[in-house]
């Protein structure tokens, strides 16, 4: 015998079908048809779906936000004898209760939420994967690429941009020393180079060479570091569709907010540059 089970939701029914599949697992090989139905708002539709689960002998479990859709399917499914479980429901009242506040009965929020959440994860995990040059043969999955020469805060933007939902890679440019080839073949991603003045990013690499005791050699030596940067220009321009940054004295969120300007320029004004909301 088929068992048949209907899954009633005003998003898109993923919560509430993930929750049965879950339970389902306790039980074996049970034969269970999962019927979805999603984006239901009125009244007619519970109806229908209630008269549909009584005539196949099912019942039914529902993840509607609204608290009057969810009494309409708790007295259809007693007028119609099929069994209703409501997850959503007590769970809203419980927090309700505990948060001391009203929940704003959107559909689709905890989706929105819980997508935000698994996408900043990834993010952060793709940086910290491709930092520094990392795994540079696939950094064409990403969406964003920083290039710069040492202390030109690749690292820190690049977490700061995850932390935003952008999966972002950045390669160090260094001195006669040539870069990943598939820096120069980086099609559909956002390509900035981060460049400073060369009296500032010898005084700032001045200060880590004190820190490490003088080992780095001519790493803050300004006729270094001016060559160093016109360097990274020279690889700059040959990057179709690479932006240049001027990094000097800027807090990283202000540097962040120029990249992300550049991108809604580039892809137009609905660009929605800001994944995820602090």
């Amino acid at each position: 015998m088929k068992h048949q089970v209907y899954v009633i939701s005003d998003g898109t029914g993923k919560t509430a079908e993930g929750a049965l599949q879950s339970a389902m697992a306790q039980f074996g090989k049970v034969n269970v048809n999962v019927n979805v139905r999603s984006h239901i708002h009125t009244d007619s539709e519970i109806k229908s779906i209630l008269a549909e689960a009584k005539v196949n002998k099912g019942f039914v479990v529902h993840t509607i936000v609204s608290k009057n859709l969810r009494d309409r399917i708790l007295i259809l499914g007693r007028l119609y004898d099929v069994e209703t479980i409501d997850l959503m429901g007590p769970l809203l009242a419980q927090l309700s209760r505990q948060l001391d506040y009203s929940p704003v009965e959107t559909p689709g929020m905890f989706r929105k939420l819980n997508r935000s959440y698994f996408q900043r994860i990834e993010a952060m995990e793709f940086a910290f994967r491709h930092d520094d040059g990392q795994r540079a043969e696939e950094i064409n999955k990403g969406e964003l690429v920083l290039l710069g020469v040492s202390r030109t805060f690749k690292t820190p933007l690049s977490i700061y941009l995850a932390f935003k939902g952008w999966r972002v890679a950045n390669v160090p440019i260094i001195l006669n020393i040539e870069p990943p080839g598939s820096i120069f073949d980086l099609k559909g991603l956002h390509v900035f180079g981060l460049s400073t003045y060369p009296k500032n990013l010898s005084e700032l690499r001045s200060v880590r060479d004190h820190h490490l005791g003088g080992s780095t050699g001519n790493y803050s030596d300004l006729e270094y570091v001016t060559e160093e940067l016109k360097y990274a220009r020279k690889i700059f321009r040959g990057i179709k569709g690479c932006s240049i940054i001027d990094v000097t004295n800027k807090p990283i969120e202000e540097i962040a907010s120029d990249i992300l300007n550049r991108i809604k320029e580039s892809e137009g004004e609905s660009l929605d540059v800001e994944r995820i909301d602090d």
